[in-house]
């Protein structure tokens, strides 16, 4: 048997359809926001230099193969 949708069922259908679309647009707009807010955030930061690594010096005992014979 199959059963009718009674207009009870679209009226809660059509009010939770606006409502999910209604969070999904308040969502994306503040996500967007929020991403733009980023963006524009790192965009004004100056660079930073990049560190020179010291490397420590070989030790003393640092045994070379002679080059020539």
């Amino acid at each position: 048997m199959g059963t009718s949708l009674t207009p009870e069922f679209w009226e809660r259908f059509v009010l939770l359809l606006f409502a999910a679309m209604g969070v999904t647009i308040v969502l994306t707009a503040f996500f967007d926001a929020l991403a733009l807010r980023i963006a524009r955030r790192r965009a004004q930061m100056p660079p930073t230099p990049p560190t020179a690594q010291v490397r420590p010096r070989p030790a003393a005992k640092d045994h070379r193969t002679p080059v020539s014979h």
